[in-house]
């Protein structure tokens, strides 16, 4: 049951990703852009420039904030990320620890020989 969720999860989860994908592409492009834009106006020591590059770096940061849905695009990777680590996780096997004083001595005697 527990691995038809997460089919069903990882699922949905690739359709919101392919469905965002268009947005992710044009919100990492915008980024980049804009971030170069902003070290550039930084460096710049004319104000000419200074003025080009905060008009770049506003006409990208509408663009930065016009594909905000995108980050819808990203909680999908996350959930995808999240459904991978769990279907791949091993079961954890417990064992019953027995009070049985001949079964605790032999463990017991089996962890001294190893040791000396």
């Amino acid at each position: 049951m527990k691995k038809f969720l997460l089919l069903l999860t990882g699922g949905i989860a690739i359709l919101v990703l392919l469905g965002a994908l268009g947005p992710l592409v044009g919100f990492a492009i915008s980024v980049v852009i804009l971030y170069y834009s902003a070290k550039e106006f930084i460096k710049a020591e004319s104000t000419g420039k200074k003025i080009l590059w905060a008009i770049i770096g506003l006409v990208f940061l509408s663009a930065t904030l016009s594909n905000v849905p995108a980050l819808i695009g990203v909680v999908a990777i996350v959930v995808l990320f999240l459904v991978y680590k769990k279907w791949n996780k091993e079961k954890e096997v417990t064992r019953d620890e027995v009070d049985d004083p001949f079964v605790n001595f032999e463990r017991e005697w089996s962890e001294l020989k190893k040791h000396y």
